[in-house]
């Protein structure tokens, strides 16, 4: 779009067969979390004293608030750099982040295992403050309220509160400039919390330089879920690609991508691990898979021609989200030794919430872009192209 469009609501039916079908999704989730509450968290998940984090962790917390990082990133290339063109996309990003953002915290409420406890960790007396577990459960619940209030002038919007969103407007910058900090401690700090575990980590991903890895690779999945959704929601609704705000994001993405595995190959160089890579091991195998994946979405975006075509930017996305999943994965799951005898595999109920949440933020999002002014207005002209 050469010039920005007024955000209007899409409009149209919400409920069909893929809405419905996602509805029953959430719906199982929630029979789930009240079999959970209910009967303990022993009565639905496969956790033990080896492996205290789960999938509930690892995926819907570590992997999906990364995801939703595409919030705090579109909105520094914005607000902050004054990038004023990808204007359009913003609150696209800041909805997924919002609701990702929120479905990690649910998880993190249902992980707890004195769930009627949660609250000490917002309470000034009982807060630790030398406990990283604690910085990302703040930073989660401060971050989720910034995402609410950089988006409240879509309610203010959509139900006429003028005088009130010109009031917000004021103070608009403070809250976008809190929102690019908070989610860049927490990203740092899911890379912390694994520091802690010493020779627990195999020495391919154990590092001092875990907080900046995490940070750094957050960066490319989040712009991975932002050209997701603005390729998805393009086909879904059928709606003009923004093939060049959207490619252009993609390559920032793939350059960070880039960034993070020179940080990556060059940390393990440097402390002498390079010979367990070389390896026949499947750890080595997995550490060479998901920096294939990274450096892939480079190679699938290099040329400005290869970033205006909507199938690249697809795969360049995919790359860089599979790329920071698989590194995830394997810094909490496959490189973790936790000991001789303990053994872990993702429960029925497990995987059932993990699919519900998913569910969840689709639902949600399709149900936001129909009720509310989230994406620009299309042209009758725009539309037919």
């Amino acid at each position: 779009m050469s010039t920005h469009e007024k955000p209007t609501p899409l409009g149209g039916p919400i409920w069909n067969n893929f809405t419905v079908s996602l509805g029953l999704l959430v719906a199982t989730m929630l029979v789930i979390t009240v079999i959970r509450f209910a009967n303990g968290i022993g009565a639905v998940t496969n956790l033990n004293d080896g492996y205290p984090w789960g999938l509930w962790i690892v995926y819907d917390d570590v992997i999906g608030s990364a995801l939703g990082a595409g919030g705090f990133t579109v909105a520094f290339l914005t607000y902050i750099l004054n990038r004023g063109e990808f204007h359009p996309i913003v609150r696209p990003a800041l909805l997924a982040a919002l609701f990702g953002y929120s479905a990690a915290a649910f998880s993190v409420l249902l992980d707890i295992g004195r769930p009627w406890a949660g609250w000490h960790m917002f309470w000034p007396s009982y807060v630790q403050t030398g406990s990283v577990m604690m910085q990302v459960a703040l930073c989660i619940g401060a971050y989720i309220a910034l995402l609410a209030l950089a988006l409240s002038p879509v309610l203010m919007e959509k139900y006429g509160w003028t005088g009130l969103k010109r009031k917000l407007n004021r103070v608009l910058f403070i809250i976008i400039a809190l929102g690019v900090v908070v989610p860049t401690m927490h990203q740092a700090s899911l890379g912390s919390l694994l520091v802690v575990l010493g020779p627990q980590l195999n020495p391919l991903y154990r590092t001092d330089m875990l907080p900046l890895l995490f940070l750094t690779s957050s960066l490319g999945m989040g712009i991975a879920a932002v050209v997701f959704e603005g390729t998805i929601s393009a086909l879904a609704f059928k709606r003009p690609l923004e093939r060049e705000l959207l490619g252009k994001l993609t390559f920032i993405g793939a350059v960070t991508s880039c960034v993070f595995v020179v940080l990556r190959l060059g940390d393990v160089a440097v402390r002498g691990e390079l010979a367990l890579a070389l390896q026949p091991t499947f750890i080595a195998g997995w550490f060479w898979l998901e920096n294939a994946c990274f450096i892939a979405s480079m190679v699938l975006v290099v040329t400005p021609a290869s970033r205006l075509r909507p199938r690249r930017l697809f795969l360049a996305a995919a790359s860089m989200a599979v790329g920071g999943l698989l590194y995830r994965l394997g810094a909490y799951f496959i490189a973790y030794e936790t000991g001789a005898g303990w053994k872990y595999f993702p429960s029925m109920g497990e995987l059932g919430v993990t699919v519900g949440l998913i569910a969840f933020e689709i639902l949600a999002i399709t149900i936001a872009i129909r009720r509310l002014p989230i994406l620009p207005q299309v042209s009758a002209e725009e539309s037919r192209t």
